[in-house]
């Protein structure tokens, strides 16, 4: 791949953890107060899972397994590989801190539905809702996401893909442990030469 082919498929924006747990507490800032701890969970698992906003509107609450610390997800509700290969079934376990709020959530949510997720006036929210919604959490807590020039972008460059993006600056700078490969397996990608590209700017920033 050239260079400049390569630098077109480079992570351009993401959000770093202090940024997130900003994001978390601005949740219960502005909004209805209904919709204020399901917010905190789209934002809490996006940045969790690494989940693509197409695939996190598609959860259902029966994929949430064993006490909420597992989430199974099926081929069908996961994007296709580039060559248009189907990705396998997969569970994903999840952070202690996720498992609680989403036990808290499904606990006290205003609307009993088979998604995971609904919205104000549908079961369901949609990657408009979701992508809206961390919009103006954003905006409300002026976060300035980190850029791959250099420099800081607005708060309307925080979007669910930079969450996805966040899930691997956190896991190859912040935590002990991690290479390139556990972050391929868990924004599962098709290669690590597919992650390789993406992240490996990233590395030590």
């Amino acid at each position: 791949m050239s260079d400049y082919a390569n630098s077109q498929v480079r992570a351009k924006v993401w959000v770093v953890p202090d940024q997130v747990e900003t994001l978390r507490s601005t949740c219960y800032a502005i909004g209805a107060d209904y919709l204020q701890q399901r917010n905190e969970a789209i934002v809490t698992t996006m940045y969790d899972t690494g989940l693509r906003v197409g695939e996190l509107v598609q959860l259902n609450v029966e994929l949430l397994r064993n006490n909420n610390s597992e989430l199974y997800l099926p081929t069908e509700i996961q994007k296709d590989y580039p060559n248009e290969n189907s990705p396998p079934p997969v569970t994903l376990e999840l952070a202690e801190d996720t498992a609680r709020l989403l036990s808290a959530y499904l606990t006290n949510r205003w609307k009993d539905t088979p998604a995971l997720f609904p919205a104000r006036s549908s079961d369901r929210i949609s990657e408009q809702g979701v992508r809206d919604m961390i919009h103006k959490i954003a905006n409300e807590a002026e976060i300035r996401p980190f850029k791959i020039d250099g420099s800081r972008g607005t708060p309307d460059d925080v979007t669910p893909h930079a969450l996805r993006h966040g899930v691997a600056y956190r896991m190859m700078n912040t935590e002990d442990g991690h290479t390139l490969y556990d972050v391929r397996n868990r924004l599962r990608h098709r290669s690590i030469q597919t992650t390789e590209r993406i992240y490996d700017h990233m590395l030590k920033v």
